[in-house]
């Protein structure tokens, strides 16, 4: 499944349709965290990190992860990512380390995802 940009709620069964293409229980993403959209599916957070700033997004709001879908609570959602590391914004690794910046990732994901 081709990444895609997603604005508004969507359902469990699309949202399965993005797993084993090319993980079969992880799908990597990325979002603005400006914006509240969020870039699923893809086998590099980069290709997905494209795709976001080819739609107007800033490098600076775009922060990636992935998402276990069968999983719960904080085991669902991990935080890393090579996009994620900007020395010059204080996080020097793979790991989102802003606990503002982890609350707002889960809100957004709260929202458009089931």
């Amino acid at each position: 499944m081709p990444i895609e940009v997603i604005e508004g709620k969507m359902t469990s069964e699309h949202l399965q349709k993005f797993l084993g293409d090319p993980f079969p229980e992880m799908i990597k993403f990325v979002i603005d965290v400006r914006r509240g959209i969020v870039a699923l599916g893809g086998e590099l957070h980069s290709d997905a990190e494209a795709v976001l700033l080819d739609r107007g997004s800033n490098q600076g709001d775009l922060w990636g992860g992935n998402l276990y879908v069968e999983k719960t609570g904080e085991r669902r959602i991990e935080y890393t990512a090579m996009i994620n590391i900007r020395p010059s914004a204080g996080n020097s690794s793979m790991q989102v380390k802003d606990p503002h910046i982890q609350e707002g990732m889960r809100r957004i994901l709260g929202q458009l995802l089931p």
